[in-house]
């Protein structure tokens, strides 16, 4: 297989995944309408950072080690269930504590505010170094769509790169509609809806993480 052929075979399979509604879409859809657009670049940012650092350790062989040890996989997901719960918890108890009704009512639409772009860099990132499920997407298919001749460590971040570039393409799509959108929605009450919604997606999320677990 040529670097061209694993490059689009593998493009194809990235393609397809990015496209399925998953947590990082409701991480991203959330910042782009409760936050800046700054802040909703820099969640996908950190996202797609983290993985580029899966796909190094795919290629490394990390990976291999953590899908061979049940004990490792399943402390890396609890924790991971365990970061999707409390972030989800801590949204829905923002989106139903109690506001004065008639400063919402009659401030009229305001700018988002929101996170920081630090950290929502940072949620971005944790949050996808923390899901081994990724992990074990880029072990399963970089074997797949190795080209003769390159060093595995070349080809492993070479198609990482490939997935971080369709995802930054999708995510750049998500932010500018979405935000588009929550200027025109921008109020104290659409935000809380916001923050009920993908509080609640992150609990249920969570919590399919960890009830994965325990059938390892």
């Amino acid at each position: 297989m040529t670097v061209q052929q694993a490059v689009l075979g593998f493009a194809l399979v990235a393609g397809l995944l990015t496209l399925v509604p998953g947590l990082d879409t409701a991480l991203i859809l959330r910042t782009s309408l409760t936050s800046r657009r700054r802040s909703a670049l820099a969640t996908a940012a950190g996202i797609q950072v983290g993985c580029l650092a899966w796909g190094a350790a795919a290629a490394l062989g990390a990976t291999a080690v953590l899908a061979a040890s049940q004990t490792a996989y399943r402390v890396l997901t609890l924790a991971g269930a365990a970061y999707l719960v409390w972030m989800g918890v801590r949204l829905l108890v923002a989106g139903f504590r109690k506001i004065d009704q008639d400063d919402d009512a009659h401030a009229g639409p305001r700018p988002p505010s929101g996170v920081s772009a630090r950290r929502a860099f940072t949620t971005g990132l944790v949050t996808n170094l923390l899901n081994p499920k990724v992990g074990v997407f880029y072990l399963a298919t970089i074997p797949q769509f190795s080209a003769a001749g390159v060093p595995p460590l070349a080809m492993g971040l070479l198609l990482a790169g490939v997935h971080c570039a369709i995802g930054s393409v999708w995510s750049l799509a998500l932010v500018l509609g979405s935000s588009a959108l929550g200027s025109r929605l921008a109020s104290t009450s659409f935000a809380r809806w916001v923050d009920r919604v993908t509080g609640g997606v992150l609990v249920l999320f969570g919590v399919r993480v960890a009830l994965s677990a325990r059938t390892l």
